[in-house]
């Protein structure tokens, strides 16, 4: 069935609450006695500012009301994502504390209200363009990447991007005549531009900061050394030209397992070499060695266990006979015999023997008198004579 649209309702998704990247699940709504009195409502507004306000008038919201909210000036329309004890939790998540003085809700919104939002939300873009105008006449080294407008219309937040320090108060007075609202700039890097712009990432999928990342650590090059990724820009920079976040998705798992194997710097000496580190099988725990140390050659591989068994035998000023295990080395031998060599130079290697077909006995065929032919025939004439 489908849902019908309700004033003061924002039909995105089952229950009308907003999804995206900061939506969250009451897991306790339907568990009996969970729902303890929490007079603190959390609102979602444009892309991903969220705000928490005092429900002091003790209106009955659910999920997905559409509401009005105290800011400064006047009041802000956003969407209630969140009641009940949760939220609580949901502050602490964002490092508010409990006793931190909150603002309030005025009222469940309007249609005049939601009325006088979607024609604010409606100025944004061209609001945007014609800033970008102004900065740029101004001369300012800064882009201006989204603009919000507030529920009433009274004021708007210019979210920028600049590599350095820049000096908008000449921007903020100009923008303030042009449009006639209360100005407030907000400084955001390239990632959070990537999360609000969204796009689809190398791997297929919806980018992460635009879908999930609400905190953006910083991602270093060595992710990448340990991972043993090519250092190529191109292919491990974002659609925000910055080091990709994914790889710090793995790198842990990398840096735990590369300390179960040797260390690149260590040699294996045996009777017959010397055995330098060439690459290594991170998953499977493999190591290669070369017997020249700048060039790979006569690559050998084999298993940490056995690698870390050299060494300590090196150590003790034992050196084996090779690096691989007897038993390995028998193993291989044993396949080696099974190939002849010789075979190869044959020229009729490739041509293929035909077999003889036997000629299959054709079965005896019956005339339509019911007589047989061969030796059925001739009984049945000796029978007709008597």
């Amino acid at each position: 069935m489908e849902q019908e649209e309700t004033p003061g309702k924002k039909a995105c998704c089952g229950r009308g609450c907003p999804r995206g990247k900061l939506h969250s699940f009451n897991y306790l709504d339907d568990v009996p006695g969970a729902m303890a009195e929490c007079n603190i409502v959390e609102v979602q507004f444009k892309n991903t500012r969220k705000g928490y306000y005092v429900n002091s008038l003790n209106l009955p919201v659910e999920k997905g009301d559409m509401v009005a909210v105290e800011s400064s000036p006047g009041h802000d329309v956003g969407c209630v994502t969140l009641t009940g004890p949760l939220v609580l939790l949901q502050m602490k998540r964002a490092g508010l504390k409990r006793d931190t003085e909150l603002k309030r809700l005025f009222r469940m919104a309007k249609p005049a209200d939601i009325e006088k939002f979607e024609e604010a939300r409606a100025r944004e873009e061209e609001t945007m363009i014609r800033a970008r105008q102004i900065a740029e006449e101004l001369g300012l080294k800064m882009k201006i990447g989204d603009v919000e407008y507030q529920g009433d219309g009274n004021k708007a937040i210019f979210y920028y991007i600049a590599d350095e320090r820049v000096d908008f108060r000449q921007l903020i007075k100009v923008l303030a005549d042009a449009f006639k609202v209360r100005i407030e700039m907000k400084q955001i890097g390239a990632r959070q531009e990537a999360g609000r712009i969204g796009g689809i990432g190398p791997c297929g999928r919806p980018l992460c900061c635009s879908t999930w990342i609400n905190n953006f650590v910083s991602v270093a090059t060595a992710a990448a050394r340990f991972q043993d990724l090519s250092l190529n820009p191109q292919k491990l920079a974002g659609q925000c030209a910055k080091l990709k976040c994914c790889l710090n998705y793995e790198v842990d798992a990398y840096v735990e397992t590369v300390r179960k194997l040797p260390g690149k710097d260590i040699r294996l000496e045996t009777a017959d070499a010397t055995w330098y580190f060439f690459k290594a099988d991170i998953f499977k725990g493999d190591i290669t060695y070369s017997s020249d140390k700048k060039i790979a050659a006569n690559l050998t591989t084999i298993d940490a266990a056995r690698a870390f068994e050299i060494a300590a035998m090196n150590k003790s000023g034992e050196k084996p006979a090779q690096l691989k295990r007897d038993e390995e080395v028998e193993a291989e031998a044993k396949e080696n015999r099974k190939v002849d060599l010789l075979d190869q130079d044959n020229i009729n290697r490739f041509d293929n023997k035909k077999k003889k077909k036997k000629k299959k006995k054709k079965p005896a065929v019956q005339k339509k008198d019911g007589q047989s032919s061969g030796s059925g025939g001739a009984s049945s004439s000796s029978d007709s004579a008597e």
